[in-house]
């Protein structure tokens, strides 16, 4: 009796659950990473994958062997843990932009006494993903690892406006123009004409664009290619920064070249 491809089969089908399961448990990992997901509960988790509530009983319970995911007791709901933090951490790492703009935003906060912060492109969205913040009364601070749609503020405009001409093209007709505040461009022959001008300054600007009571100044890091590797932006309350916008462009250029030069824009 042949019994070797029995045994093939059965090994086949054994490796294809495996890969099965895997796939399931990082689809509900990486749902944690979405907006408005910050916990999650068993229902909630299973009707937006489509599996079951035993499945997903079985991955959060794996999960909090690891430290990835934690249990409020008194909600029943889910959240990322110090194991999930350590594996972003240990990303973020090793951004070279991230390592090389460090030392940047903590001179730039110095001198401008006024917070600044790092974002990373991430698809036709950008994220924080550092900050200093000034030793003063009243500041500006972001969220790390939000995203945000390229059109709204400072800092997704300067990554969308050094962009290829066929991307910002494909964004534009792609990618719906939300308003995030009553000052958020929202429309395409407005944004062409920001997108020129940031072009022509080397920077973008924005009064309240992204949140509400807030100003920015913007400017890209370009790698070897020419393209925006990150985007170091100095922010502060809207009625202060008024009078200190010009200054901070000023500051924040000679920053970003030094960084590109560093990472190999000529």
């Amino acid at each position: 009796m042949d019994t070797v491809k029995p045994l093939r089969r059965r090994a086949a089908e054994s490796s294809s659950q495996t890969v099965a399961t895997v796939e399931r448990a990082a689809d509900v990992l990486v749902l944690f990473a979405d907006p408005g997901s910050v916990t999650l509960g068993v229902t909630e988790i299973a009707d937006k994958l489509g599996m079951s509530k035993a499945a997903v009983h079985r991955v959060l319970a794996s999960f909090r062997l690891h430290g990835l995911i934690e249990l409020d007791e008194k909600t029943r709901r889910y959240s990322l843990g110090l194991a999930a933090m350590r594996l972003g951490l240990a990303y973020l790492g090793r951004l070279d932009v991230r390592r090389l703009a460090a030392p940047e935003l903590v001179t730039l906060s110095r001198t401008l006494s006024e917070t600044a912060t790092l974002s990373i492109r991430t698809g036709t969205t950008r994220v924080y993903v550092d900050q200093v913040t000034p030793s003063r009364e009243v500041i500006m601070s972001i969220s790390l690892g939000i995203p945000y749609p390229l059109h709204a503020g400072a800092s997704s405009k300067a990554f969308l406006a050094f962009l290829s001409d066929e991307e910002i093209d494909t964004y534009v007709r792609t990618v719906p123009l939300v308003r995030l505040t009553e000052r958020t461009l929202v429309h395409e022959d407005v944004l062409r004409k920001e997108i020129a001008a940031i072009r022509r300054r080397g920077y973008a600007k924005s009064s309240a664009e992204r949140q509400p009571g807030s100003a920015s100044v913007a400017a890209p890091i370009f790698d070897h290619h020419g393209r925006p590797a990150g985007v170091i932006s100095v922010c502060g309350p809207l009625e202060r920064f008024r009078d200190e916008a010009e200054q901070c462009a000023e500051a924040l250029l000679e920053s970003t070249n030094r960084i590109s030069a560093q990472m190999g824009h000529l």
